[in-house]
């Protein structure tokens, strides 16, 4: 694409998810003293001849007070809507090194409808 092209058009990171919970939320807090909540989304893929894989799991991270309210009361099976923008976070963990990790950054958050059982 040229230049000129890609003037022409915004640009756009716009997620929306909907799937069930893999597990519970959890709450980490990081070294800098920031809260986040993270999760997994399990969406299911449509059929495809070149590919017998038949959902993705999709790392999910809450940095905002409101959608975390309702992502903390969240079970595991529950079916639930996100909505947010991917991003590439880059951090380091206790072994060292630097690692990166595509991930949904949550600005909202609604459950559908609670598991069976």
């Amino acid at each position: 694409m040229s230049t000129q092209e890609s003037q022409d058009h915004d640009e756009v990171n716009e997620v929306t998810l909907v799937g069930r919970l893999s597990q519970p939320a959890e709450e980490q807090v990081l070294p800098s003293g920031s809260e986040l909540w993270k999760f997994r989304v399990i969406v299911g893929r449509p059929p495809s001849p070149a590919s017998r894989v038949t959902v993705d799991a999709l790392d999910c991270v809450v940095w905002s007070k409101r959608p975390a309210r309702s992502v903390a009361k969240w079970a595991s099976g529950d079916l639930v809507e996100v909505k947010g923008s991917l991003r590439r976070r880059f951090f380091s963990p206790a072994g060292g090194g630097r690692v990166s990790r595509c991930e949904v950054e949550v600005a909202s958050a609604r459950l559908i409808r609670r598991a069976d059982g």
